[in-house]
């Protein structure tokens, strides 16, 4: 696990299991996203493992499972209202990292913080392609 820094509130990567939250949260993080659907893959840890992993940890684990085309705006938005409402940092995970940094992208573009023709280039400086979040803010047109 290397989550990569989005913000001072908000970092990605990718698949974590129960035994990282200890290390998450000496980290400093307040609370986990967890944007994978259970079953996504063979052995994958469970959104009920990750959450329970937390309570030890004093820490809050919310699931917004996104698979394929699964973005909506609802889910941008409970992805921003933990953000918003977390006492600390948060970190949101899945695969890679990608899909919990498209939902955050699409959130920024929503709220004005950035240009719809910025997040390719900002992905990129990140190492995650947010092209993705560009053709679904075009495709339902934002």
């Amino acid at each position: 696990m290397n989550p990569v820094v989005i913000n001072e509130r908000f970092a990605v990567c990718g698949q974590i299991r129960p035994k990282d939250i200890a290390d998450i949260a000496r980290a400093g993080y307040a609370a986990i996203i967890n944007n994978r659907p259970d079953g996504e893959v063979f052995l994958q840890p469970s959104a009920a493992a990750i959450s329970a992993a937390t309570q030890g940890a004093a820490m809050e684990s919310v699931n917004i499972p996104i698979a394929g085309p699964d973005i909506t705006e609802a889910k941008v938005r409970m992805l921003q209202k933990v953000l918003a409402e977390s006492r600390g940092p948060v970190l949101a995970f899945c695969r890679s990292g990608s899909r919990s940094l498209i939902l955050w992208a699409i959130g920024e573009v929503f709220d004005g913080r950035m240009r719809k023709k910025d997040l390719v280039p900002f992905g990129n400086a990140r190492g995650f392609d947010l092209s993705r979040a560009v053709g679904w803010l075009t495709e339902n047109g934002y």
